[in-house]
């Protein structure tokens, strides 16, 4: 059957969802706003995962899922799925030593070198290890792509550039296009980095930081302060780099000029096919740090609709409900960031969907709503999830994930993350257009948002996801238009973004949040009722990994 035939298939399930569906209004503003008002009350204290808040905000969504008369869908047939999580913290006068042509330098923690470790050991020691440029450190056979051409990494640090190799290409190089332009794919992000690291054998990894490739300053680096997390796993040292990090981009062009090599030609010569590993020569990387080792245990919040007729087929509906905690106080005091828009709005919209459902005939497949813990921190919620799913995820439908929806009213158009990736997008349209909207990709594709919010753990592993997230870009308000809708995204990025003044205030309208909730219940709800499968797209990078659990959905 051809795409045609199923697009049309799916109109007809949207139009024959109710009218309230089809109309708007089916997500009430008010209910939005009345548990971000909870959620971000101090009396949470920030949510931190495993904080002083943690059991209160389990409590408050338990309860909410149990009043809607939804089922438990997390371990032991209970409402929560335990999340075992490492706390690590590298201690700010950790011993760093560069030594290149017969010279030590010292690096400092904070100003040459942001370092972490994510192996529970007692101390990271690291002896003269060879340094190894691997280039943007990409590996795509989709693409004719791979910059490690067989290096041996033993032992050794691989040294990559950040982003991917397109963000700076120039007309007419060969790899312009190969990654998309400067919208970021996969490889343009450090987990990622890391993780080729780790296949490939490496002891450490260290990333080149530039702000335009990183799409942040390094003040956002080090803003951590050597505090790192990571879910327990039964084997730390095959999942996980010794030592991994940031070096100033300065740093790294003088020790590629003490090695005999250009920094800038080297970049260049990483943005062709034919680029080849390149040991830096002379120099050597040296560590040596007690490394702090906590155990703490959270939580994710699962709850479910079971499929009337599939049930083992389901749509997920997700949000996080971690904050960042007590932290400094700002000018008025406060010391507590609250997460009102991040991410207690998308919470609150995985709540009201959950009603919105419950209201209604029982759908064919399962429906799943998910609230994890340790977004902030990594992505560690989901990504246990991931690793350990309630439901399986060859027969995951689609997941759709809300991260900082808009506070700033009505708007003509819905931001999309992420977009070009996959056939969910034709359903987000189709119901955008029952609403008399529109949907607009992100403004800034290379800031890689696809891949740093819940749906990332999911995605990559092959289910098609859909992310609304306002921050993505300024929404075409109704009142102002797109002027209007930067100027919020602007007021909230630089002020309160994971700030102690992100919390819910009087002046938020909430109306636009409410329709773009509105639009995941006719989408959701069209493909619970149907036989449809969502697919990725071609050049995607997880249309193989779907493709390899094609038989279970048969």
């Amino acid at each position: 059957m051809t795409r045609r035939f199923f697009a049309a298939l799916a109109l007809t399930a949207l139009v024959a969802l109710p009218a309230s569906a089809r109309d708007g209004g089916t997500i009430s503003p008010d209910r939005l706003a009345a548990h971000v008002k909870a959620l971000g009350d101090p009396s949470f204290a920030g949510r931190a995962p495993g904080g002083p808040g943690e059991q209160k905000t389990i409590d408050y969504l338990v309860g909410q899922f149990k009043a809607l008369g939804l089922q438990p869908a997390g371990d032991n047939g209970g409402w929560t799925q335990e999340v075992s999580l490492y706390r690590f913290v590298v201690p700010a006068d950790a011993g760093f030593t560069l030594r290149v042509g017969g010279v030590d330098r010292a690096l400092v923690q904070t100003t040459d070198i942001m370092a972490a470790s994510q192996r529970p050991v007692d101390r990271v020691t690291i002896d003269k290890a060879p340094l190894v440029f691997v280039g943007y450190g990409v590996s795509a056979p989709e693409r004719g792509w791979d910059d490690f051409k067989g290096v041996d990494l033993k032992g050794k640090i691989a040294v990559f550039l950040i982003n991917d190799p397109d963000f700076e290409a120039q007309p007419g190089d060969a790899v312009a296009g190969t990654f998309g332009g400067k919208a970021a794919t996969y490889y343009a992000r450090w987990s990622y980095k890391y993780e080729e690291a780790v296949r490939r054998g490496a002891i450490g990894a260290l990333i080149v930081h530039e702000t335009a490739g990183a799409a942040y300053p390094w003040t956002t680096v080090v803003a951590s302060n050597g505090e790192s997390f990571d879910v327990v796993r039964e084997h730390p040292e095959a999942a996980k780099l010794l030592l991994q990090g940031w070096i100033q981009r300065d740093l790294a062009a003088d020790l590629f000029r003490k090695a005999g090599l250009d920094f800038e030609a080297e970049k260049a010569r990483a943005r062709t096919a034919g680029f080849t590993p390149v040991t830096l020569a002379g120099a050597s990387f040296s560590a040596d740090y007690a490394l702090k080792v906590d155990r703490l245990v959270s939580h994710n919040v699962l709850a479910k609709i079971p499929g009337a007729t599939h049930p083992d087929e389901s749509i997920m509906f997700g949000a996080h409900w971690d904050a960042f905690g007590i932290g400094p106080a700002d000018a008025t005091g406060d010391t507590v960031r609250h997460g009102a828009a991040d991410d207690a709005i998308g919470v609150a919209g995985v709540i009201e969907l959950a009603r919105a459902f419950k209201a209604g005939p029982a759908p064919q497949r399962s429906l799943v709503f998910t609230v994890w813990t340790a977004e902030e921190r990594g992505l560690l919620g989901s990504e246990y999830y991931a690793e350990h799913p309630a439901f399986p995820l060859a027969k995951t439908v689609a997941n759709f994930t809300m991260d900082v929806l808009q506070t700033a009213g009505p708007s003509r158009d819905v931001v999309l993350v992420g977009a070009g990736q996959n056939s969910l997008e034709q359903d987000l349209a189709r119901a955008a257009a029952l609403q008399g909207r529109t949907v607009t990709p992100d403004a800034h594709p290379e800031r890689a948002l696809f891949y740093r919010a819940d749906h990332f753990s999911v995605a990559k592993r092959g289910v098609p996801v859909l992310l609304l997230m306002g921050i993505g870009g300024g929404p075409d308000l109704v009142e102002g238009g797109r002027e209007a809708g930067d100027r919020w995204v602007t007021e909230y990025t630089t002020k309160c973004y994971h700030q102690p003044c992100d919390v819910w205030s009087p002046a938020w309208d909430l109306r636009g949040a409410a329709a773009d909730v509105d639009l995941l219940f006719t989408a959701g709800g069209a493909l619970a009722n149907s036989r449809l499968w969502p697919e990725w797209n071609e050049g995607s990078e997880f249309r193989a990994v779907r493709a390899r659990t094609a038989g279970e959905r048969k």
